[in-house]
């Protein structure tokens, strides 16, 4: 598959068939991956591919502090406490999409519910990927996390896999630490959802558009 395929063609996945991912796939994507660039080398990302018993006792426990109603308390803010347009409307559009995709109307709160719900299992799919970063380090090394993410997604979409990011699995990162034994120094930016897409599930049917480029760039002669 072609660089600019990979990248066109990529989406976030929320469903996907019980097949499991072999090791030496996982660890080829990896290290496709680590070839992210990143200020003078640093390196900053650490994985933990979760699968298994592990990866069920988690996905419980993190569904078990949303149902509880405990607060969400991530390692950092990912959305901002106010937000404004043209983002507010993106995200309206966003949700709006996938839930008519999935024929959940707005006021049906419980199968909204259930589908959030969803996400702390990884949408089924048999590995979760959880991305961490050592506390000490600043803004700029997450920026190369995020390259390193990216390079990821796009590594397995070469191995005919398909993945979702997501904040919602750095919830409860005090939890996902606790379960993984990983130090309080390791901060966790977000989990991913990695497996065999599930083609015919209502979820796989959408696509969010994106802006032209005219609209984000801005040219200097």
């Amino acid at each position: 598959m072609e660089v600019t395929e990979a990248i066109r063609n990529r989406k976030s996945t929320r469903a996907f068939l019980p097949k499991p991912v072999d090791r030496e796939i996982i660890t080829s994507i990896l290290e496709c991956a680590r070839w992210a660039p990143s200020g003078v080398n640093s390196q900053p990302w650490q994985v933990a591919v979760v699968t298994g018993d592990t990866k069920c006792q988690l996905a419980k426990a993190l569904a078990k502090c949303r149902a509880d109603g405990e607060p969400a308390r991530q390692d950092y803010e990912y959305y901002p406490t106010k937000i404004e347009e043209p983002f507010i409307t993106r995200r309206r559009v966003c949700g709006k999409a996938l839930y008519s995709a999935l024929n959940i109307q707005r006021d049906d709160i419980e199968k909204r519910k259930d589908q959030w719900m969803k996400n702390y299992h990884s949408f089924d799919a048999p590995v979760a990927l959880y991305f961490f970063i050592d506390g000490i380090l600043e803004t700029g090394s997450w920026v190369d996390c995020g390259m390193f993410i990216q390079n990821v997604m796009l590594a397995a979409r070469g191995h005919g896999l398909e993945t979702c990011a997501q904040a919602a699995l750095a919830e409860y990162p005090d939890v996902v630490r606790s379960i993984l034994d990983i130090p309080d120094s390791k901060k966790l930016i977000c989990g991913m959802a990695l497996g065999h897409a599930d083609y015919d599930d209502a979820s796989y049917q959408y696509r969010t558009e994106r802006e032209p480029v005219k609209a984000f760039t801005t040219w200097f002669n």
